[in-house]
């Protein structure tokens, strides 16, 4: 499996960010719950976040962040990307 990471920015009100999050970390727990390694957070000195997460192929990778419902609720924009390991 090959390494990914969505790299997001907030695009809402925090109020609404917020209403959504408990759904984004059960989604997170899914998703690790199916083998994907994923680890999601956030940006300490600013807006915006990150979850990186192994998944099989890039076009898998988009079908598994379309899942997540901060992207459903059009809660952030986002950027993926194949990350690939060079030191472990």
């Amino acid at each position: 499996m090959a390494w990914f990471v969505k790299i997001e920015q907030g695009i809402v009100d925090r109020a609404t960010f917020d209403r959504y999050v408990p759904a984004h970390k059960a989604y997170v727990q899914q998703l690790i719950a199916a083998g994907h390694q994923a680890k999601s957070g956030y940006w300490a000195e600013h807006g915006g976040g990150m979850l990186l997460f192994e998944a099989p192929s890039l076009d898998e990778a988009y079908r598994l962040i379309a899942q997540d419902p901060l992207i459903q609720n059009g809660c952030v924009t986002y950027q993926l990307h194949e990350w690939r390991i060079v030191v472990e």
